[in-house]
């Protein structure tokens, strides 16, 4: 690319070129130059974008009921963060899903995208950060250690609804096989060997029920997931947040979801460090 197509951006390592049509900025390119590891993008998930997109917009809704950040400002957030919810601007997330630094550059991805389309809604240029800055606005009262796991957590909520969805569509035709199949006649087998007859439908309506505790399973797990760690900051204390901005954040994070179940964690440092929920999870979805 010419000089033209770029422009420059810093942070405290010094300058670096972002093309200049790029909602990114200067932190998602370095995480773009230095992690080269699962080729797996943030926007190949856009449940994920979208997670992220919610905690943003709870996270100013909260900033700007407590008085941090002013009506312009969270109102052009707000509007970018939802554009993003809508599936727009999802290129611009070309960060490795697995990076060092426990996923400050997706973070950091989000922050800034969300601060240059805010500062084209209020009719700057991207890069003009003395306007909206993605770490002192869109980033107020966060850090990667609440925003990514609460990301995560609502990125599989979403993800395991659809499957849920799935599993439940093919069990009702399964039922259907059931009824179907019921005078069909077949040898069933143990062992690899023909043993004693049943009915085919008494195969189908099995492979039903068998599918039906999966979805139990994965409905059970996925209720865990609603507990969230959004308001700990970096390791549970809180610290640079304004008073109650914990209760805040969580209730507007459940209105802008219409996930109405998400409660704030009772200890925040034990909830920052813990990953039960995920494994759990990963665990229903394997059994699956």
């Amino acid at each position: 690319m010419s000089n033209e197509q770029f422009r420059v951006e810093s942070d405290l390592l010094g300058e670096l070129k972002v093309p200049a049509n790029a909602y990114y900025g200067v932190q998602t390119q370095r995480g773009i130059n230095n992690y080269h590891i699962s080729r797996k993008k943030m926007r190949d998930y856009p449940d994920y974008v979208i997670a992220i997109a919610y905690v943003k917009l709870a996270a100013v809704q909260t900033n700007h009921t407590l008085g941090v950040i002013n009506d312009e400002i969270a109102g052009a957030i707000s509007q970018a963060c939802q554009e993003i919810i809508d599936g727009k601007l999802h290129e611009n997330f070309p960060i490795d899903m697995m990076q060092g630094g426990a996923g400050t550059s997706v973070n950091m991805n989000a922050n800034e995208v969300i601060a240059n389309r805010a500062l084209e809604i209020m009719g700057h240029k991207r890069g003009e950060y003395q306007y909206c800055y993605p770490n002192d606005h869109v980033n107020c009262g966060q850090s990667t250690n609440d925003v990514y796991p609460t990301s995560i957590r609502l990125a599989l909520i979403r993800m395991n609804k659809s499957l849920v969805s799935s599993l439940t569509g093919l069990i009702s035709a399964l039922r259907f096989k059931a009824t179907e199949f019921k005078d069909n006649l077949k040898m069933g087998r143990t062992q690899l060997q023909d043993a004693v007859p049943m009915s085919l439908g008494q195969e189908f309506q099995a492979f039903a029920v068998l599918l039906d505790e999966e979805v139990e399973r994965l409905i059970h797990s996925a209720a865990l997931l609603l507990e969230v760690n959004l308001g700990a900051t970096a390791i549970g204390t809180g610290l640079n947040t304004p008073p109650g901005y914990q209760e805040a954040v969580v209730r507007h994070l459940r209105e802008v979801t219409g996930l109405t179940d998400i409660r704030g964690a009772a200890d925040l440092l034990e909830a920052t460090s813990d990953t039960g929920a995920y494994v759990l999870a990963h665990s229903a979805v394997k059994r699956a």
